[in-house]
């Protein structure tokens, strides 16, 4: 009798166990998804600054271009001018 009251009581206390066991692998999978929402989240955010900052370049590189070619004429009268003034000093 006592070998049935201790299988019993095994029986149960393994119950309990598994339940416990799929209470706690219920809150790490919750815990999971959350993490998982948090990140695809932030993902949503950095695509949509990759797009703003995609979109703000695609706007300044044309100035790039004409800054550079005023840049070219700068540089050019510079150095004209510098040549002027070293042939005016010379004379």
């Amino acid at each position: 009798m006592e070998q049935g009251i201790a299988a019993f009581g095994m029986s149960v206390a393994g119950t309990v166990c598994w339940g416990i066991c799929f209470w706690w692998m219920g809150r790490i999978s919750a815990k999971q998804n959350h993490l998982m929402d948090q990140l695809r989240e932030q993902g949503r955010r950095i695509e949509m600054l990759s797009r703003v900052e995609h979109d703000l370049i695609k706007e300044v590189h044309p100035q790039v271009g004409e800054i550079k070619e005023g840049m070219n004429e700068i540089i050019t009268a510079v150095k004209k001018n510098a040549a002027d003034q070293v042939l005016a000093a010379k004379k």
